[in-house]
Parts: structure tokens; sequence; C-alpha cells
């Protein structure tokens, strides 16, 4: 499967994601890979994954990762560990899409998806 045939959905924290590899259409077991867009002036829900060990990799734009009771810019090239159980959200401060690479152990699920 070509990614990018792979069409765009809105996750329950409101980023806009396309879910690049997934148990429920590839051949991964225990994880995904998914890219998640954020636009211009716009922010994702803050949430928390109970299973759900996540780590996010900016490939475009900028912004600010809320972490726990952290608040930290990030920009490309930066990756940040998102243990579970820890409530999270980002904001673009930028004027592009930020843009993040999502990875997931276990793979992402809608009901692991707690919104704060």
């Amino acid at each position: 499967m070509a990614f990018m045939k792979v069409k765009p959905y809105i996750t329950r924290d409101g980023s806009i994601i396309r879910e690049l590899v997934h148990p429920d259409h590839s051949g991964a077991r225990n994880q995904s890979l998914a890219e998640a867009t954020i636009p211009p002036d716009t922010e994702t829900l803050l949430h928390r994954h109970g299973e759900s060990e996540e780590i996010y990799h900016v490939t475009a734009g900028r912004g600010a990762m809320t972490l726990g009771g952290e608040i930290f810019d990030i920009g490309v090239g930066d990756s940040v560990l998102i243990p579970p159980g820890t409530p999270h959200k980002v904001k673009n401060t930028g004027d592009a899409d930020l843009v993040i690479l999502c990875c997931c152990a276990p793979a992402y699920s809608h009901d692991d998806t707690e919104l704060l």
C-alpha cells in the first residue's frame, strides 16, 4: 500500500491523521505510525492514552507541546516521548501546518483516547 493513498481522518483529539502503518490495514502487529497535521492557529484537545506509549517527531512547522505539567516549544527535528497516562496536546504556533509523525505502541485506538 502506498502511504500517499491513505485517506486522512479526524481523531478524538481533533488532529488530522493519516494512518501510514496500522494493524487494521498493514502487516504491523504491535504498533502504528501516523502523520498528524495541525493547521495554523489550531490545537489538539488535551487527552491521554491509558495503554499506548507515543513518540512524536516533528517534520514541518512549529508549535507548543503540553506534556503533563510542562509546556515547551517544538519544531522540525524534535522528538517527544509521551508515556502512557500522560496528559498532552499540541498547539500550532506558526503560520504553516505543523506536521508530526506519531508512533504508538500498542497501536492507536480511539478507545484508548481519553479527552480531558
